[in-house]
């Protein structure tokens, strides 16, 4: 993975590989989030439930909205969010649909409930409230699929676009999103992938492209959930072992409070560059979820849509092309 700078509060750090960076910054660019319906982050919220709301509602309570809100107040730090690849599913086409702007991406797909507040910084500009940027965000269902996208390890899913959106900052860099917790795919730990682009265009490069983390004991409880029939991952069981975080998780890692049974908040505060340095020296290449069963990630990535998979275009129809899958993203 590329080298990334780092910022902590507007001083500038060397260049350095991100886990270098982890113990040169001494903390975590995450946010502190306090209750979520009574519920709590801790092993006890590890019991199985079968009361999940199936799907996230269109509104966010009072107590959400509070919860979120005491989050993001706590923020103490700024730091460039590390850049990682976009992955084999960005389905970049739809970003130009209209429909796809809106908090609540679950479109009917079941899972335990999860919110999501985002905080955008301007690393250049004091770490001030980045505002009027688009982000998006895309994740994989509670089976380990994405919409978009028909191929051997994705059947079915071409011309869906559930579980994914946008939101357009505030005046105080905030967006917040509805979805589920995701699933997972043989590969790959949990994961939520993120693309911010300024001016709300959408249709220009991306100055940040990563991935949300999220903590090991909370997704253990989600996985033990009747709601998620594949049980826990064994593929990938820590961030060690995985290809993208592997590197450390400082700046991409949710906070997260509630419980499997009322459903999960989380926050992040994302630092951006918004010169575009950090985005030019990050990595947009594409790979494709190997089958069950298959062996580790390997290198050598070649770009363009997943193995056997149709490429949308703008008209919404879709050409076929024929690549070799070599990791997993």
């Amino acid at each position: 993975m590329n080298d990334l700078f780092k910022k902590a509060a507007g001083a500038a750090l060397p260049v350095a590989n991100r886990r270098n960076a982890l113990s040169t910054l001494g903390g975590m660019g995450v946010v502190s989030l306090f209750g979520c319906g009574g519920g709590n982050d801790s092993a006890s919220s590890t019991t199985a439930s079968t009361t999940s709301t199936a799907t996230a509602s269109s509104t966010i309570d009072s107590a959400t909205a509070t919860a979120l809100e005491v989050a993001l107040s706590t923020a103490a730090t700024c730091n460039i969010v590390a850049q990682e690849v976009e992955g084999p599913y960005p389905l970049s086409t739809i970003l130009s649909n209209t429909a796809i702007v809106r908090s609540d991406i679950t479109e009917g797909k079941t899972g335990v409930p999860l919110t999501i507040r985002l905080k955008l910084l301007d690393t250049n500009n004091n770490c001030a409230p980045l505002s009027n940027a688009a982000v998006y965000i895309w994740h994989c269902d509670k089976d380990g699929l994405y919409s978009g996208y028909d191929n051997t390890n994705n059947a079915g899913q071409a011309g869906l676009t559930y579980l994914r959106g946008i939101q357009v900052s505030d005046s105080t860099g905030r967006v917040t999103f509805k979805t589920i917790y995701p699933g997972w795919y043989v590969g790959r730990i949990t994961h939520i992938h993120v693309q911010v682009f300024l001016n709300n265009d959408t249709g220009s490069t991306a100055m940040a492209t990563t991935q949300m983390a999220f903590p090991l004991a909370i997704t253990a409880a989600v996985y033990n959930s009747t709601l998620y029939p594949k049980g826990q991952n064994t593929s990938v069981t820590s961030f060690a072992a995985d290809n993208i975080f592997s590197d450390g998780t400082s700046t991409e890692m949710l906070t997260l409070s509630g419980s499997v049974a009322k459903g999960y908040v989380g926050g992040l505060v994302i630092g951006v560059d918004t010169t575009g340095a950090t985005a030019a020296a990050g990595s947009t290449v594409a790979g494709t979820p190997p089958s069950d069963g298959a062996s580790g990630p390997m290198d050598g990535v070649p770009s363009g849509p997943p193995p056997g998979a149709s490429a949308p275009t703008s008209s919404g129809t879709t050409t076929s092309t024929t690549t070799t899958s070599s990791t997993v993203l």
